[in-house]
Formats: structure tokens, C-alpha cells, sequence
């Protein structure tokens, strides 16, 4: 059962390559969103953009996230360690 457990582990180190795989076109396409309250009230929410500065990042174009979204310079490095606590997390529950 632990290579279930190494599997897992596989599965969350791959995790980022879903961000990097969304279709450029899909995301930056300016004349639709997915935000339901932007799509509700016309306006921008707090989080309206971030998915964009992150996937802008996983593509290393720094300047177009920051444009996007400002609070991309603490979500992803807060990501980044999450996602990476929860890698060692996985691989140490699998000794």
C-alpha cells in the first residue's frame, strides 16, 4: 500500500503542470469571465485577475500577472509553500 502513497505524492508534484496546461486562449480571452459576481454586478471583485497573474507566473511572465493582480506577489509564493509542505508531507507519511 505504500505505492499508493508514493502515488499521491506523484500526483501533488505534478499538480503545477495543470496551471501551465490551461489553454492561454481560454484564460486572457478579454471579452468573457467565469466570475460569478463580476458577471452579477458588472464590477470587479477582490479576486477578479488572480487566476491570470497565476497562470502568467507559471508561464514566467512577471509583468502581465502584476498587472492582473497586485496580490500575486504573496499568493504565490504562498502557494508555492503549501504546496510544498504538502509534497514533503506526503512523501514522509509514505516511509
Amino acid at each position: 500500500k505504500t505505492w499508493i502513497k508514493y502515488w499521491r505524492a506523484a500526483v501533488v508534484a505534478l499538480a503545477p503542470l495543470c496551471v501551465y496546461a490551461i489553454p492561454h486562449r481560454l484564460l486572457f480571452d478579454e471579452s468573457h469571465t467565469i466570475c460569478l459576481f463580476h458577471n452579477l454586478t458588472g464590477r470587479d471583485c477582490w479576486g477578479c485577475g488572480i487566476v491570470r497573474a497565476i497562470t502568467s507566473v507559471a508561464h514566467l511572465n512577471f509583468t502581465e500577472a502584476w498587472n492582473y493582480h497586485k496580490a500575486v506577489v504573496i499568493i504565490v509564493p504562498l502557494l508555492i509553500y503549501l504546496w510544498i509542505k504538502w509534497l514533503f508531507r506526503l512523501v514522509k507519511t509514505a516511509k
